[in-house]
């Protein structure tokens, strides 16, 4: 740790000329990605780019993200009852104040990236130290982090960082991050088909069949521009009615992000009678598909399989294009189970800054954290 320091920046402009070269494996630490951050981040999130430094020397980087509760109007509305109730009631009142090293937004190990291999406890040091840098830069504005976390990590580098300083901090595992290991034997979508059981087969052929009527087609930045409000509202009613939310995009985000990452970023619009009623994104990573966030009209939904099918689209674009895995993230997991992704467990860690809450943080977050119930699916032959 002598020899490594660290510089904390709040504008993309001020970050290092080498910063694309260390972030180079992952796309969601990239400059192109932190300008959509900065252009249309949530109302209620902050950014921070965190620069490592080895003599000088870029060899890493990392996102955090401070998030203010209190400017959310619904922390979701699908879930009516008494354990809700209270989870947003502790939240508003106990956690409004959060901070995230790492990337609230999406589901995966995207938090920092280093050009060099540096062991799991000058990793764990530094981001520590860089939560408490921020976490006094609010104390100074009279606004008091509540809650500190550190997201997402694989169990491999979990095990690792909890053996240092990570380890007085309350590991905490919510829903899996379901990913699809596509076959490289695959080629096209009819590959695909035939590996399935029959049962699975007849669940794509009736899918599609219900899908029949709608068009489907992907949507320049001029498109995404005339159609932002229809997109926005497609997407604001599948983000009200998850179980829980910690923020609601901004309304320009999706043509933020086309402006900002071009061919790399999809948006595929689907049409019925020339309307809008649904959507999906993709954002290209490498060897890695990412599914970004979605919107549908309910009832099109309901009568067409518009989510169903927009899994076995992205699932197409993934086979035909050749890349090696579809990360599907958190929810939805029986449904995206059936198609073939798979259940990858991650942790996180967490703490509260005030000391007595912190002592019993076990328990109340297990409370706190909704229980779900599903059942994994296995498609293939």
């Amino acid at each position: 740790m002598e020899t490594i320091t660290y510089n904390i920046f709040r504008s993309i402009a001020l970050l290092p000329d080498s910063w694309d070269e260390v972030a180079h494996e992952n796309v969601f630490l990239q400059t192109h990605y932190l300008k959509v951050l900065e252009e249309s981040a949530p109302v209620n999130m902050q950014c921070f780019y965190i620069g490592i430094f080895e003599n000088a020397e870029l060899i890493g980087v990392a996102l955090a993200q401070y998030l203010n509760l209190n400017k959310l109007e619904s922390f979701g509305e699908r879930d009516k009852c008494f354990k809700t109730t209270v989870r947003n009631f502790v939240f508003r009142n106990f956690g409004s104040h959060a901070l995230f090293l790492g990337n609230n937004m999406i589901t995966g190990q995207n938090g920092y990236a280093f050009n060099k291999k540096i062991d799991f406890e000058t990793i764990g040091k530094i981001l520590v130290e860089c939560a408490n840098e921020i976490t006094l830069y609010f104390k100074k504005q009279n606004i008091k982090i509540h809650i500190v976390s550190f997201k997402d990590f694989y169990q491999d580098c979990a095990a690792e960082l909890k053996k240092s300083v990570f380890a007085s901090m309350y590991e905490f595992n919510t829903q899996p991050n379901m990913i699809f290991n596509l076959s490289p034997q695959w080629k096209t979508i009819d590959d695909y088909v035939a590996a399935l059981s029959k049962k699975y087969r007849d669940q794509y052929k009736r899918s599609h069949k219900k899908f029949e009527g709608i068009e489907t087609r992907e949507l320049s930045l001029n498109e995404i521009v005339s159609q932002e409000n229809r997109i926005y509202e497609l997407y604001y009613h599948v983000a009200k009615n998850a179980p829980f939310n910690t923020f609601f995009l901004a309304r320009n985000h999706f043509s933020s992000f086309k402006r900002q990452c071009g061919e790399r970023f999809k948006l595929v619009g689907y049409f019925l009678n020339d309307t809008l009623v649904g959507f999906h994104t993709l954002l290209l990573n490498g060897p890695t598909l990412e599914t970004y966030f979605l919107g549908y009209d309910e009832q099109v939904q309901k009568e067409k399989m518009l989510y169903l099918n927009m899994l076995y689209n992205m699932t197409q674009y993934g086979i035909e294009h050749q890349f090696k895995e579809i990360i599907f993230g958190r929810t939805a997991l029986e449904i995206k189970s059936s198609i073939g992704a798979e259940p990858v467990m991650m942790s996180g860690f967490i703490y509260h800054n005030t000391k007595l809450i912190n002592k019993y943080f076990d328990k109340i977050f297990q409370r706190l954290e909704p229980n779900i119930t599903w059942q994994q699916r296995h498609p293939f032959k």
